[in-house]
């Protein structure tokens, strides 16, 4: 928030003349410490159609007062040998606080020093080599901020060490992944991998994120992941992907609040399948979403529940249908509906809601603490059937502080506390 109340001056040249580079050196010098003293502690640079100033650019990282930098210097991916490469006076700036750099090449750098940088934002940028990236984020000594977003670097496995950091997000655009230089690639996606060794994380989130392997390592302060679209944990040299799956869960398991996608989902089925979850004895929050919908899926689903004992509150997206349900009775009953949960919140968009139903009945007659449940349904299957709200009001209850409200899920409006 800060920085958007920087005052910002947009520098921008003529695609085939440099005119600053042009202008006396004592008239540039003399230029920068006015803006450095007066003016700014914020700067952005959007070139068009070429680099930017040679004299200009490191003569005011160097000499001005500059706290908030932002750099886009677009450029297509199809020719990123001419993407503009970074002036090395832009690692060692003893005032910078914020730094965002979108689509530049990094260029190589013999040494790093920014002491001061708390949120570093790299977007679509090209790497010289994986120690480069290593170097830059473990030589920001209170960088707390950090994402990054990824394209074909040059980055096989991006390691992220730091002792300060409490907030990361790592992926990919979901535009680049359709594109020539794509992480669907096999080839790209070989030997791939993440390391992230952060003591003091809080709040992690994987966006598109693709990469083979993922090894966490000392995230015992962990308060929220979340896992966005598509993510992958496959076998690499010497470790099956059960292995990797196994490490992975057992990284994030002092986690308090977990949103996972679909695709996470589907990573746990299968691991389920033949071995058992860490215990998520930290975990308050879950929300998650069910495509699936046969008895084996939904009765994993209650497996991963026997891994999080202390669960408080459950957010699930489901499609299930009436001829893919089978009575609840052979769903085992977890230790956190039998102590813990409070409140359960069920959204189906796509009518019929009957297996919906059948969902929301487990939670009901099983929870013994449950105060509330959500039910968020379809408006062609709530008025087709007007009875659905007397069915819910005769629901056997196991929990006395137990209420049921309906809501359109379109409207969002409630239709009732019963």
């Amino acid at each position: 928030m800060e920085a958007r109340k920087e005052k910002r001056i947009c520098l921008e040249r003529p695609a085939r003349e440099d005119l600053i580079s042009k202008l006396p050196n004592a008239l540039i010098s003399h230029i920068s410490r006015i803006f450095g003293q007066r003016m700014l502690s914020g700067l952005v640079f959007y070139p068009r159609g070429g680099k930017v100033s040679g004299v200009w650019f490191p003569d005011y990282v160097a000499r001005g007062n500059l706290q908030h930098l932002d750099v886009e210097l677009g450029g297509c991916v199809y020719f990123r040998e001419y993407w503009e490469v970074m002036p090395v006076s832009l690692y060692i700036c003893e005032t910078l606080l914020h730094l965002r750099l979108y689509r530049v090449s990094m260029g190589n750098f013999e040494s790093v020093s920014l002491p001061h940088l708390k949120t570093l934002c790299l977007e679509r940028n090209i790497y010289p080599n994986e120690a480069s990236v290593e170097s830059l984020i473990s030589s920001c000594p209170v960088l707390e901020d950090l994402t990054i977003l990824r394209i074909n670097d040059n980055v096989k496995v991006l390691r992220v060490h730091s002792q300060s950091l409490t907030s990361f997000s790592v992926g990919y655009h979901p535009g680049d992944l359709i594109r020539k230089y794509n992480y669907y690639s096999e080839k790209v996606r070989e030997n791939s991998g993440l390391v992230i060794d952060a003591p003091r994380l809080k709040y992690l989130t994987f966006n598109y994120e693709r990469s083979k392997s993922k090894i966490m390592r000392n995230l015992s302060s962990l308060v929220k992941v979340n896992v966005l679209s598509s993510f992958d944990i496959s076998s690499v040299a010497g470790c099956s992907e059960q292995q990797m799956a196994h490490n992975f869960f057992t990284g994030i398991s002092r986690v308090r609040d977990l949103i996972i996608s679909r695709d996470m989902m589907r990573l746990i089925f299968y691991y389920l399948k033949g071995n058992s979850l860490p215990q998520f004895c930290n975990l308050s929050y879950l929300k998650t979403n069910l495509s699936e919908t046969s008895l084996a899926f939904l009765d994993i689903f209650t497996k991963l529940l026997e891994s999080c004992p202390n669960l408080k509150s459950i957010a699930l997206g489901l499609t299930c249908f009436l001829d893919d349900m089978v009575e609840m009775s052979v769903w085992s009953v977890p230790k956190c509906l039998l102590s813990s949960l409070e409140f359960v919140e069920i959204k189906n968009e796509h009518p019929p809601d009957d297996g919906v139903l059948k969902v929301a009945r487990y939670f009901v007659e099983n929870s013994v603490n449950l105060k509330k449940l959500a039910l968020h349904l379809h408006f062609f299957f709530l008025e087709g059937n007007p009875a659905v709200l007397n069915d819910l009001l005769a629901l056997p209850r196991r929990s006395s502080m137990c209420q049921i409200e309906v809501f359109n899920v379109q409207s969002g409006r409630s239709r009732g506390i019963f």
